[in-house]
């Protein structure tokens, strides 16, 4: 049985959105040595998808593109099937301890992503095939903080559920940290193809947690991906599924009418969810912020973005890794700070914000 189902479209303003099908696979030649690369070796294969081996899932080249714009799309349509040799994990500050690295980037083409600036010219996605190697090395760090409870992010670096139909990875590591007493799993996506994860053993033990925006924001900077009713829906099943829900609202933008469509987004949240989720919520909150380097490189990829970024309107602040970022100023963060939390304690009450920054 192909490992690679049809694939439901979505309709979103008159664009048809599938589910990831890559343009081009690239297979380290390790990966094979795997079952699962293996696997996707012989499928792509079959489905007459232009693969090619390499030495290095780091070192790739091949990919087409003759300005930046064309390198990212083509990079954004690249599927790289690589084995994850470093098993030591980044700290993962506020949410988790570690990150858990099941792939690295996404498939979406969202402008102000942090991605765009951090992978740079290597924006193609890269799954792992050692899955079990990965997370071995998780079961090694909690071991080192039992009795503590130790948190893993799976989505820091990356949207992990648009690969999942490919790698199964995501299932796996749930059905790993539901079996584990002292190990925590958590999650963020934009994508809807939760279905394979609603029957997965979590035991309460994996936080599936959604990125959602206003209608607004999805539209003119989230390409490629569900709108906000598709996630919100997918939400409610994951809900109904007894998994503990989260919701990242981000990046909070500010234009013309924000605060009526924030105020509408968590209405909607709720008059979908309905008894659903009435507790174990969490919402973290992130208000639009960039840096003179990711500004340069948004530009440099969507030469033509009206996102706001005018430095002259900001505060500039220093971050926590020592690099200087623009922010809004006080007093719009003070009138976010309001109008969020009115309208989450008013419909979540039971909710606990984590952050609002």
């Amino acid at each position: 049985m192909s490992i690679i189902n049809s694939p439901r479209q979505i309709i979103y303003a008159g664009v048809f959105i599938m589910p990831f099908v890559p343009g081009r696979v690239f297979f380290e030649s390790d990966a094979l040595n795997f079952s699962l690369g293996k696997q996707l070796f012989e499928e792509f294969n079959k489905l007459k998808i232009p693969s090619r081996i390499i030495g290095s899932h780091n070192r790739v080249a091949g990919i087409p593109g003759k300005t930046p714009q064309e390198s990212y799309y083509e990079a954004k349509r690249t599927l790289v099937v690589g084995v994850r040799r470093t098993l030591k994990f980044e700290s993962c500050k506020p949410s988790a301890h570690y990150q858990l690295p099941l792939s690295t980037s996404c498939t979406g083409k969202c402008e102000y992503c942090y991605l765009n600036t951090t992978l740079g010219n290597k924006p193609y996605v890269r799954v792992y095939v050692n899955t079990d190697e990965i997370l071995s090395a998780a079961g090694k760090y909690i071991q080192e903080r039992a009795p503590e409870i130790t948190v893993f992010e799976g989505a820091a670096t990356s949207d992990p559920l648009p690969v999942e139909r490919y790698t199964g990875s995501l299932k796996k590591t749930i059905e790993y940290f539901g079996a584990s007493d002292l190990g925590r799993f958590r999650f963020v996506t934009k994508f809807t193809e939760v279905e394979s994860l609603l029957d997965a053993r979590h035991n309460g033990h994996t936080r599936f947690r959604f990125s959602i925006n206003t209608p607004h924001v999805i539209r003119k900077y989230e390409h490629d991906t569900p709108p906000a009713a598709e996630r919100i829906e997918a939400a409610r099943k994951v809900a109904e599924a007894g998994y503990p829900l989260g919701f990242l609202i981000a990046p909070i933008i500010l234009y013309p009418g924000w605060q009526e469509d924030y105020t509408e987004l968590v209405h909607n949240l709720k008059k979908t969810l309905g008894d659903a989720a009435e507790s174990n919520i969490t919402f973290e909150l992130i208000s639009h912020r960039f840096t003179a380097r990711a500004k340069k490189r948004l530009l440099e990829v969507f030469p033509n973005s009206s996102l706001p970024l005018e430095e002259e309107e900001r505060k500039f602040k220093y971050g926590q890794f020592g690099y200087g970022k623009y922010v809004y100023p006080k007093e719009t963060m003070e009138e976010l700070k309001s109008l969020f939390h009115r309208e989450i304690d008013t419909y979540f009450p039971e909710a606990n914000i984590e952050y609002l920054v």
